[in-house]
């Protein structure tokens, strides 16, 4: 608030002698006399102690008609140029240094129109030595008065807050532009929890410096030191933009010290006007992902998306949500909802409706399985662009139930795409994964066979067919960072699988606008994001527990429980034959598959029939027949007990 005031609009009683002398608090003329009053006392008391020091404590008699027929000129020209400069409506609370630039300013201009008076008028010249003294002694008490209540304020504050219940010990990361304004409102902001101890930045040449008064310690690399010495509890990263890898080593310093983390978010990055404790957020896995989020042509999704029709399956879920909220947001003509889950529906849909009330939106309780329904509802809406994020997609649990991953994940996607062929739809996108690449799941399998299912639709269809094949999203429902979390706010432990798993992680906004972009742009039938390189599950959930303030190991166990039926240590994103045909555009990898077999259809249904008759294993064994590099556990165990 104090930035935004211009100089002569101040906030009520920010000076403390106003208080002592009981000045109305809505008087700024009051306040401004009774700075001119000091200055003018000041003038006077410098010009006289000047004198004194000139003549060793004593004014000679030939001096004195001289000092006093100077003084009310010095006076007058330099409480006029004080008042010229604006200097009598002083912000005590919002100066810096540009206003003590200015102050020496006027009090030289000052100097020198008196000077140049006394010449004019022929006066005798007083001493220069006398001019000059007078000069600095009345800048620097000019500068003691205006500036030394704010430095008693916010050393009082800063001595406060040291000792206030809940305080927490502080050092800042980052002593540049980002820092500087950061300290500058956690010092001055009287509510603020955090006691800044001082900073620590990388840059050589601001080691054993000050910041707002507060020390740049050292570099990054002696945070751990830095934490065990001064008692620190939390740990304020003030560097817009940090690399992932910076981010890491941090935390790896960290982690057996028990400091919480916040950030100033990439937003945030080119705000170099004004930085609060208020745009801190806390440290999330998102900022731990090997490379830049990548960030989608928000223009380019408008001019796709404004007045067509949509119909988003599992519109529910994480992804078909955030691809509704976000396909709202660019004025599509109207925008079907589909989804089994009826309470999360229509809690969707009246989020919408109150941020865009003027947007037609239906919501449509339907089971992707029903295709008379499917064909209704097609007919009824004609949707112009279709995204089906309807699936099944917990691996334990498919492999419980093969036979229900393959009615909703295959046969409900061929439902939804002869829905989107029979109503003249002109573009289909399929939200598939990476588990859809040599699969090792049923849930895996499911969604490689749906990628198959789509590209025979789109063979005999005049739709535009897309899969766009994900890595895991940063927090989906039911993805392991939430997971992580519930287990670290119950106090542990957290299970991970395997000490070498890795997976490839995107979030959910680089998911929608892959979606959206990929889909929609025609680049062809199947899309992956580059999402740079794996990401090892154990770092992850020890870097969670460093996040939370937690030692790994000491407050939090890690716990491996093995690999679970269907999972792979490791995750790809395309198979040899894709490898050979992709292509890169805009960090969206383009991939050919092979084509299914000429049996296909036949296949296809062999495997509805096993799936309604609930024949588990038959599911598995038509499985393998359709996808050859599937080679489940289960599958090879019976057969090696058949043979024996």
């Amino acid at each position: 608030m104090a930035r935004g005031m211009s100089e002569g609009v101040l906030p009520a009683a920010e000076h403390p002698m106003e208080q002592v002398v009981g000045i109305p608090r809505s008087s700024p003329r009051l306040r401004s006399l009774l700075v001119l009053l000091l200055d003018a006392a000041i003038t006077v008391g410098a010009l006289f102690c000047a004198v004194l020091l000139r003549f060793d404590g004593e004014l000679p008699t030939q001096w004195q008609t001289a000092f006093e027929h100077r003084l009310p000129v010095l006076l007058s020209v330099r409480m006029a140029t004080l008042v010229w400069f604006r200097l009598h409506r002083w912000s005590f609370r919002s100066s810096g240094l540009n206003e003590a630039a200015r102050l020496v300013l006027a009090n030289a201009v000052a100097t020198i129109m008196f000077e140049a008076i006394r010449s004019f008028f022929f006066f005798e010249a007083l001493p220069r030595s006398v001019v000059a003294i007078e000069f600095f002694l009345s800048t620097a008490l000019m500068g003691v008065h205006r500036f030394a209540p704010r430095m008693a304020q916010l050393w009082y504050l800063d001595q406060k807050r040291s000792r206030a219940r809940g305080s927490q010990r502080t050092i800042v990361v980052g002593a540049g532009s980002a820092g500087d304004l950061l300290l500058h409102d956690l010092l001055r902001t009287p509510g603020s929890p955090w006691h800044v101890i001082g900073l620590v930045d990388d840059d050589p040449a601001k080691h054993g410096t000050f910041l707002n008064g507060k020390p740049v310690f050292g570099s990054i690399d002696a945070l751990p030191e830095l934490v065990t010495k001064h008692r620190v509890t939390q740990v304020l990263i003030a560097i817009p933009r940090l690399p992932p890898e910076r981010i890491r080593h941090i935390l790896g310093l960290c982690k057996h010290q028990n400091v919480g983390f916040k950030i100033i978010p990439a937003s945030f990055a080119y705000l170099d006007q004004k930085i609060t404790a208020a745009m801190l957020h806390e440290l999330s896995p998102e900022h731990l992902l090997p490379r830049d989020v990548i960030s989608f042509d928000q223009e380019e999704v408008h001019r796709l998306i404004v007045g067509r029709r949509i119909l988003v399956t599992g519109s529910a879920g994480s992804i078909g949500s955030e691809i509704a909220r976000q396909v709202a947001a660019h004025a599509p003509a109207s925008l079907v909802l589909l989804d089994i889950n009826e309470n999360e529906l229509y809690l969707l849909v009246r989020q919408l409706q109150e941020r865009h009330p003027n947007l037609p939106v239906s919501a449509i309780v339907a089971d992707i399985r029903d295709q008379e329904r499917l064909m209704r509802l097609g007919r009824e809406h004609t949707p112009q662009y279709v995204f089906h994020a309807a699936a099944h997609k917990h691996v334990p649990l498919m492999e419980d139930s093969p036979e229900e991953a393959i009615k909703n994940n295959v046969f409900g996607t061929l439902n939804v795409a002869h829905m989107a062929d029979a109503c003249g739809a002109e573009r289909f996108v399929l939200i598939s994964t990476d588990k859809a690449v040599h699969p090792t799941s049923v849930m895996g399998a499911s969604k490689r066979l749906a990628e198959m299912v789509i590209r025979d639709v789109a063979a005999r269809s005049r739709t535009a067919f897309t899969a766009v094949r994900f890595g895991n999203v940063l927090g989906s429902a039911g993805s392991v960072v939430p997971l992580f979390k519930q287990q670290i706010q119950r106090g542990g432990p957290v299970t991970v699988t395997h000490p070498d798993c890795t997976r490839y992680f995107m979030v959910i906004p680089e998911a929608v606008g892959l979606v959206v972009l990929a889909g929609l742009q025609g680049y062809g039938e199947l899309c992956i994001l580059d999402m740079g390189t794996p990401v090892r599950i154990a770092e992850l959930a020890a870097n969670m527990i460093t996040m939370a303030g937690l030692v790994p190991g000491k407050d939090i166990s890690i716990v491996y429980t093995g690999l679970r039926p269907g999972e792979k240590l490791e995750e790809t994103l395309l198979s040899e034959e894709e490898e050979l045909t992709q292509q890169v555009r805009n960090r969206i990898k383009v991939a050919q598959s092979p084509a299914p077999p000429p049996d296909f259809q036949l296949q296809l249904e062999r495997l509805r029939r096993v799936a309604q008759a609930g024949d588990a294993f038959g599911v598995m064994l038509a499985l393998r027949n359709l996808i050859p590099t599937y080679s489940p556990a289960k599958l090879r165990a019976a057969e090696r007990s058949e043979r024996l």
